[in-house]
């Protein structure tokens, strides 16, 4: 008796769970919800007071009174170079460490940085900090993963006007 009854609830679980709903993504394309974009880090396109592109960042609290997040001395490099952020057109720049809108930069070079031995302490960069509050804008642009050439697409959407589509972080 009790394996029939199963045998429903576990057939209207598949049918709910495996139906397929879309929903429109930030950056015009469908997605699947709970579907991995491959890469599917967040597509940040931001721009700061002064060019801060060769130093490391770092993320702040809400106040800025400390370093809540750091990358460790070997996680500025993927597939054996740094991770500068990708220049674009009109001084924006693609970001390539996962920086958000509390970001603030380290008077250390990633070279720099990432000559030392061992990672360094919150504590001892906070007093290093070159700007608390660097940025002048900053967007969500969907996923990395929903462009096909993302340099030459996201210029073309700064061109037009439409970095005003994505997401405002700040």
């Amino acid at each position: 008796m009790k394996t029939p009854f199963l045998l429903i609830v576990a057939s209207l679980f598949l049918s709910v769970s495996c139906s397929k709903h879309t929903v429109p993504s930030s950056a015009g394309k469908e997605t699947t919800p709970g579907a991995v974009n491959i890469p599917s880090a967040p597509c940040i396109v931001y721009k700061t007071k002064k060019d801060y592109s060769k130093y490391v960042p770092v993320g702040l609290s809400e106040d800025k009174s400390r370093i809540t997040s750091f990358p460790g001395v070997l996680d500025l490099k993927r597939d054996g170079k740094f991770t500068y952020p990708t220049p674009l057109v009109s001084g924006y720049l693609l970001d390539n460490r996962g920086i958000g809108p509390d970001v603030a930069f380290l008077e250390i070079t990633y070279e720099e940085y990432n000559s030392s031995d061992q990672s360094p302490q919150a504590s001892d960069l906070f007093g290093k900090l070159l700007e608390k509050d660097p940025l002048l804008e900053m967007y969500r642009c969907g996923n990395v993963g929903d462009y096909t050439d993302i340099v030459g697409q996201l210029n073309e959407i700064i061109r037009s006007g439409k970095l005003g589509n994505c997401i405002r972080l700040k």
